[in-house]
Protein backbone atom coordinates (compact mmCIF):
# COMPACT_ATOMS: atom_id res chain seq x y z
CA UNK A 1 0.00 0.00 0.00
CA UNK A 2 0.92 3.51 -1.07
CA UNK A 3 0.17 7.00 -0.29
CA UNK A 4 1.38 9.86 -2.45
CA UNK A 5 0.79 13.97 -2.01
CA UNK A 6 2.15 16.20 -4.58
CA UNK A 7 1.66 20.51 -4.33
CA UNK A 8 2.15 22.34 -7.14
CA UNK A 9 3.13 26.28 -7.17
CA UNK A 10 3.90 28.68 -10.00
CA UNK A 11 2.68 27.29 -12.46
CA UNK A 12 1.69 28.47 -16.07
CA UNK A 13 -1.73 30.37 -16.42
CA UNK A 14 -2.79 33.16 -18.91
CA UNK A 15 -5.24 35.67 -18.27
CA UNK A 16 -6.08 38.67 -20.25
CA UNK A 17 -5.53 41.75 -18.53
CA UNK A 18 -6.99 43.92 -21.65
CA UNK A 19 -10.55 43.92 -20.43
CA UNK A 20 -13.11 46.22 -17.91
CA UNK A 21 -14.17 45.21 -14.81
CA UNK A 22 -17.46 42.92 -15.86
CA UNK A 23 -20.98 43.30 -15.09
CA UNK A 24 -23.50 40.85 -14.10
CA UNK A 25 -26.21 40.33 -16.08
CA UNK A 26 -29.22 37.40 -16.37
CA UNK A 27 -30.22 36.40 -19.66
CA UNK A 28 -33.42 33.84 -19.73
CA UNK A 29 -32.98 30.25 -21.09
CA UNK A 30 -34.58 28.26 -23.98
CA UNK A 31 -35.11 24.69 -25.24
CA UNK A 32 -32.96 23.45 -28.11
CA UNK A 33 -35.26 25.23 -31.18
CA UNK A 34 -35.36 28.38 -29.18
CA UNK A 35 -38.93 29.13 -28.86
CA UNK A 36 -40.35 28.08 -25.19
CA UNK A 37 -38.85 29.52 -22.35
CA UNK A 38 -37.97 27.03 -19.48
CA UNK A 39 -38.50 29.27 -17.00
CA UNK A 40 -34.89 30.01 -15.61
CA UNK A 41 -32.43 32.39 -16.43
CA UNK A 42 -28.38 31.96 -16.24
CA UNK A 43 -26.24 34.93 -14.81
CA UNK A 44 -23.13 35.80 -16.17
CA UNK A 45 -20.31 38.02 -15.82
CA UNK A 46 -19.99 39.95 -18.87
CA UNK A 47 -17.17 42.57 -19.61
CA UNK A 48 -19.96 44.33 -22.46
CA UNK A 49 -22.36 46.20 -20.70
CA UNK A 50 -26.06 46.56 -22.04
CA UNK A 51 -27.93 49.79 -23.61
CA UNK A 52 -31.21 50.67 -22.69
CA UNK A 53 -31.84 53.81 -25.03
CA UNK A 54 -32.39 54.26 -28.73
CA UNK A 55 -30.04 55.27 -31.19
CA UNK A 56 -28.76 54.44 -34.35
CA UNK A 57 -26.43 51.15 -33.39
CA UNK A 58 -29.40 50.11 -31.31
CA UNK A 59 -32.90 50.78 -32.62
CA UNK A 60 -35.14 48.15 -30.45
CA UNK A 61 -33.04 48.23 -26.90
CA UNK A 62 -31.65 46.73 -24.84
CA UNK A 63 -28.55 45.67 -26.73
CA UNK A 64 -24.89 44.48 -25.56
CA UNK A 65 -22.71 47.24 -26.27
CA UNK A 66 -19.53 46.44 -28.76
CA UNK A 67 -16.29 45.23 -25.60
CA UNK A 68 -14.20 48.25 -24.56
CA UNK A 69 -11.15 47.58 -23.50
CA UNK A 70 -8.95 49.83 -21.74
CA UNK A 71 -6.19 50.42 -23.99
CA UNK A 72 -8.51 50.29 -26.94
CA UNK A 73 -5.45 50.29 -29.61
CA UNK A 74 -5.28 46.39 -28.78
CA UNK A 75 -7.23 43.66 -28.42
CA UNK A 76 -6.41 40.52 -26.37
CA UNK A 77 -3.14 41.06 -24.15
CA UNK A 78 -2.55 37.70 -22.42
CA UNK A 79 -0.51 37.80 -19.72
CA UNK A 80 1.09 34.36 -18.88
CA UNK A 81 2.05 34.24 -15.13
CA UNK A 82 3.16 31.80 -12.46
CA UNK A 83 0.17 32.01 -10.17
CA UNK A 84 -1.65 28.31 -10.77
CA UNK A 85 -1.27 25.41 -7.91
CA UNK A 86 -2.70 22.06 -7.96
CA UNK A 87 -2.85 19.10 -5.80
CA UNK A 88 -2.76 15.71 -5.76
CA UNK A 89 -3.89 12.68 -3.60
CA UNK A 90 -3.30 9.20 -4.32
CA UNK A 91 -3.51 5.83 -2.64
CA UNK A 92 -2.56 2.35 -4.35
CA UNK A 93 -3.42 -0.67 -2.84
CA UNK A 94 -0.85 -3.92 -5.22
CA UNK A 95 -1.24 -7.43 -4.67
CA UNK A 96 1.40 -9.59 -6.66
CA UNK A 97 2.12 -12.93 -6.77
CA UNK A 98 5.01 -13.96 -8.93
CA UNK A 99 5.47 -17.13 -11.44
CA UNK A 100 5.18 -20.09 -9.80
CA UNK A 101 3.62 -23.33 -10.63
CA UNK A 102 2.41 -21.38 -14.49
CA UNK A 103 0.87 -18.57 -12.49
CA UNK A 104 1.34 -14.87 -12.17
CA UNK A 105 -0.93 -12.36 -10.57
CA UNK A 106 -1.13 -9.01 -10.60
CA UNK A 107 -3.71 -6.59 -9.07
CA UNK A 108 -3.47 -2.60 -8.36
CA UNK A 109 -6.29 -0.47 -7.68
CA UNK A 110 -5.66 3.45 -7.10
CA UNK A 111 -7.86 6.14 -5.81
CA UNK A 112 -6.66 9.43 -6.56
CA UNK A 113 -7.90 13.16 -7.00
CA UNK A 114 -6.09 15.72 -8.63
CA UNK A 115 -7.20 19.47 -8.33
CA UNK A 116 -5.69 22.52 -9.91
CA UNK A 117 -7.06 26.44 -11.11
CA UNK A 118 -6.11 26.22 -14.24
CA UNK A 119 -2.76 25.33 -15.13
CA UNK A 120 -4.07 22.95 -17.89
CA UNK A 121 -5.47 26.33 -20.09
CA UNK A 122 -1.93 25.74 -21.64
CA UNK A 123 -2.23 21.96 -23.22
CA UNK A 124 -1.79 21.21 -26.66
CA UNK A 125 -0.07 24.80 -27.59
CA UNK A 126 -3.56 26.51 -27.35
CA UNK A 127 -3.66 29.99 -24.80
CA UNK A 128 -7.38 29.49 -23.40
CA UNK A 129 -7.09 32.23 -20.58
CA UNK A 130 -9.42 31.87 -17.80
CA UNK A 131 -12.73 32.72 -18.26
CA UNK A 132 -12.60 35.61 -15.57
CA UNK A 133 -9.53 37.87 -15.49
CA UNK A 134 -10.92 39.35 -12.42
CA UNK A 135 -12.03 36.18 -10.16
CA UNK A 136 -9.94 33.42 -11.03
CA UNK A 137 -11.40 31.44 -7.80
CA UNK A 138 -14.26 29.93 -10.14
CA UNK A 139 -11.21 28.23 -12.25
CA UNK A 140 -10.41 25.86 -9.22
CA UNK A 141 -11.91 22.38 -10.25
CA UNK A 142 -10.90 18.88 -11.07
CA UNK A 143 -7.89 18.83 -13.51
CA UNK A 144 -8.31 17.15 -16.71
CA UNK A 145 -6.15 14.10 -15.29
CA UNK A 146 -8.13 13.33 -12.76
CA UNK A 147 -9.52 9.72 -12.26
CA UNK A 148 -11.07 9.10 -8.99
CA UNK A 149 -10.82 5.10 -9.12
CA UNK A 150 -8.83 2.60 -11.48
CA UNK A 151 -8.37 -1.01 -11.18
CA UNK A 152 -6.38 -3.29 -13.26
CA UNK A 153 -6.29 -6.91 -12.62
CA UNK A 154 -3.13 -9.05 -15.03
CA UNK A 155 -2.94 -12.19 -15.16
CA UNK A 156 -0.89 -15.10 -16.97
CA UNK A 157 -1.12 -18.85 -17.14
CA UNK A 158 0.90 -20.94 -18.58
CA UNK A 159 -1.10 -24.68 -18.27
CA UNK A 160 0.24 -28.00 -17.45
CA UNK A 161 -2.47 -29.91 -17.89
CA UNK A 162 -0.86 -33.74 -18.64
CA UNK A 163 2.35 -35.38 -17.79
CA UNK A 164 4.58 -35.36 -20.39
CA UNK A 165 4.19 -39.08 -21.26
CA UNK A 166 0.21 -38.85 -22.12
CA UNK A 167 2.07 -37.50 -25.70
CA UNK A 168 -1.00 -36.77 -27.49
CA UNK A 169 -3.50 -34.51 -25.14
CA UNK A 170 0.58 -33.24 -23.55
CA UNK A 171 0.94 -32.25 -27.61
CA UNK A 172 -2.38 -30.70 -27.81
CA UNK A 173 -2.94 -28.62 -24.29
CA UNK A 174 0.35 -28.33 -22.55
CA UNK A 175 2.48 -24.93 -23.30
CA UNK A 176 -0.20 -23.07 -24.08
CA UNK A 177 0.36 -19.24 -22.39
CA UNK A 178 -2.75 -17.51 -21.71
CA UNK A 179 -2.80 -13.78 -20.54
CA UNK A 180 -5.42 -11.46 -19.63
CA UNK A 181 -6.06 -8.31 -18.32
CA UNK A 182 -8.84 -6.08 -16.92
CA UNK A 183 -9.53 -2.71 -16.52
CA UNK A 184 -11.51 -0.27 -14.61
CA UNK A 185 -11.44 3.08 -14.44
CA UNK A 186 -14.23 6.16 -13.01
CA UNK A 187 -15.37 8.63 -15.94
CA UNK A 188 -13.12 11.93 -16.23
CA UNK A 189 -13.80 15.40 -16.14
CA UNK A 190 -15.85 16.83 -18.89
CA UNK A 191 -16.22 20.71 -19.10
CA UNK A 192 -19.48 22.42 -20.15
CA UNK A 193 -18.40 24.96 -23.21
CA UNK A 194 -20.96 27.06 -24.24
CA UNK A 195 -20.42 28.84 -27.67
CA UNK A 196 -21.61 32.46 -28.63
CA UNK A 197 -19.23 34.06 -25.77
CA UNK A 198 -21.47 34.76 -23.20
CA UNK A 199 -19.21 37.18 -21.30
CA UNK A 200 -18.21 38.76 -24.46
CA UNK A 201 -14.65 39.01 -23.77
CA UNK A 202 -14.04 38.39 -27.28
CA UNK A 203 -12.73 34.86 -27.03
CA UNK A 204 -14.60 32.07 -27.96
CA UNK A 205 -13.23 28.80 -25.99
CA UNK A 206 -12.95 29.91 -22.68
CA UNK A 207 -17.06 30.13 -22.01
CA UNK A 208 -18.79 27.53 -18.89
CA UNK A 209 -22.18 26.96 -18.25
CA UNK A 210 -23.31 29.85 -15.91
CA UNK A 211 -23.10 28.03 -12.53
CA UNK A 212 -20.69 25.54 -12.84
CA UNK A 213 -17.09 25.46 -12.40
CA UNK A 214 -14.56 24.16 -14.73
CA UNK A 215 -14.45 20.46 -15.54
CA UNK A 216 -17.56 20.17 -12.99
CA UNK A 217 -19.02 17.20 -14.96
CA UNK A 218 -17.99 13.77 -14.63
CA UNK A 219 -18.10 11.61 -18.29
CA UNK A 220 -18.72 7.99 -18.59
CA UNK A 221 -16.83 4.86 -16.74
CA UNK A 222 -14.98 3.24 -19.00
CA UNK A 223 -14.12 -1.24 -18.62
CA UNK A 224 -12.36 -3.54 -20.83
CA UNK A 225 -10.87 -7.01 -20.55
CA UNK A 226 -8.31 -8.22 -23.16
CA UNK A 227 -6.95 -11.42 -23.83
CA UNK A 228 -4.22 -13.53 -25.75
CA UNK A 229 -3.16 -16.95 -26.12
CA UNK A 230 -0.48 -18.47 -28.11
CA UNK A 231 1.64 -21.30 -28.17
CA UNK A 232 5.32 -22.41 -29.69
CA UNK A 233 5.39 -25.12 -32.05
CA UNK A 234 8.57 -26.84 -32.28
CA UNK A 235 9.10 -27.64 -36.54
CA UNK A 236 12.47 -28.93 -35.80
CA UNK A 237 15.94 -27.14 -34.37
CA UNK A 238 16.10 -24.25 -36.83
CA UNK A 239 12.13 -23.80 -37.10
CA UNK A 240 9.43 -22.70 -34.75
CA UNK A 241 5.80 -21.80 -35.70
CA UNK A 242 4.05 -19.21 -33.30
CA UNK A 243 0.34 -19.30 -32.64
CA UNK A 244 -1.75 -16.74 -31.25
CA UNK A 245 -4.63 -15.26 -31.13
CA UNK A 246 -5.98 -11.94 -29.18
CA UNK A 247 -9.11 -10.52 -28.01
CA UNK A 248 -9.33 -6.46 -27.20
CA UNK A 249 -12.82 -5.76 -25.40
CA UNK A 250 -13.45 -9.28 -24.91
CA UNK A 251 -17.13 -8.83 -23.47
CA UNK A 252 -17.96 -5.98 -26.04
CA UNK A 253 -18.96 -3.29 -23.40
CA UNK A 254 -20.49 0.02 -25.04
CA UNK A 255 -18.19 2.15 -23.64
CA UNK A 256 -19.57 5.30 -24.10
CA UNK A 257 -17.73 8.68 -24.21
CA UNK A 258 -18.07 12.34 -24.38
CA UNK A 259 -16.08 14.21 -27.36
CA UNK A 260 -12.71 13.91 -27.12
CA UNK A 261 -10.31 17.10 -27.97
CA UNK A 262 -6.77 18.00 -27.62
CA UNK A 263 -6.94 19.06 -24.14
CA UNK A 264 -9.37 16.83 -22.07
CA UNK A 265 -12.87 15.72 -22.70
CA UNK A 266 -15.66 18.41 -23.56
CA UNK A 267 -19.04 19.21 -24.51
CA UNK A 268 -21.37 21.80 -25.87
CA UNK A 269 -23.58 22.62 -23.22
CA UNK A 270 -25.04 25.37 -24.61
CA UNK A 271 -25.28 28.30 -26.85
CA UNK A 272 -25.29 31.90 -26.31
CA UNK A 273 -27.38 33.62 -28.88
CA UNK A 274 -27.70 37.23 -29.55
CA UNK A 275 -31.21 37.84 -30.56
CA UNK A 276 -33.79 39.90 -28.70
CA UNK A 277 -36.11 37.64 -26.45
CA UNK A 278 -39.23 38.99 -24.86
CA UNK A 279 -39.54 37.00 -21.37
CA UNK A 280 -42.05 37.98 -18.52
CA UNK A 281 -42.81 41.14 -19.90
CA UNK A 282 -39.06 42.48 -20.20
CA UNK A 283 -36.90 42.25 -23.29
CA UNK A 284 -33.52 40.51 -23.57
CA UNK A 285 -30.59 41.26 -25.50
CA UNK A 286 -29.75 38.08 -25.65
CA UNK A 287 -30.62 34.35 -24.78
CA UNK A 288 -29.29 30.67 -24.31
CA UNK A 289 -30.47 27.39 -26.09
CA UNK A 290 -29.88 24.76 -23.79
CA UNK A 291 -29.54 21.31 -26.43
CA UNK A 292 -31.34 18.46 -25.34
CA UNK A 293 -27.96 16.47 -25.40
CA UNK A 294 -26.64 18.37 -22.62
CA UNK A 295 -23.41 16.50 -21.90
CA UNK A 296 -24.53 13.40 -22.93
CA UNK A 297 -22.24 10.66 -25.16
CA UNK A 298 -22.30 10.67 -28.76
CA UNK A 299 -20.07 8.19 -29.52
CA UNK A 300 -17.84 4.89 -27.95
CA UNK A 301 -14.72 3.43 -27.66
CA UNK A 302 -13.48 0.61 -30.32
CA UNK A 303 -16.22 -2.55 -29.63
CA UNK A 304 -15.15 -6.00 -29.81
CA UNK A 305 -12.03 -6.62 -31.83
CA UNK A 306 -10.33 -9.96 -32.64
CA UNK A 307 -6.95 -10.81 -34.10
CA UNK A 308 -5.21 -14.52 -35.01
CA UNK A 309 -1.63 -14.78 -36.18
CA UNK A 310 1.02 -17.01 -37.37
CA UNK A 311 4.63 -16.53 -37.43
CA UNK A 312 7.30 -19.06 -38.60
CA UNK A 313 10.64 -18.34 -37.14
CA UNK A 314 13.78 -19.49 -38.67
Amino acid sequence: MSYLFVHGVDMIRARDVNLPPPTYYSYPIFDSTGTTFQNQFYNVWSFATWQTSYSISCPYPPCINPLVRPIAQLGPIDQFESAATSDYNGMTVSLRRRLSGGMQFNLAYTWAHAIDDGQDALIAGQPVTVQNSYSTKSERGPSVTDQRNRLTIAAIEEPHLFADGEKAPAALFNHWKISGIMTYGSGRPANAMVSGDPNQDGNLDNDRLAGYGRNAFTGPDYASMDLKMGRMLNLGPRYHLELTTESYNLFNRDNQRLEITDNGFEGTAGQFIKSQQFVNGTYYPAYYQQPTTLMKPAVAFAPRQMQFSMRLNF
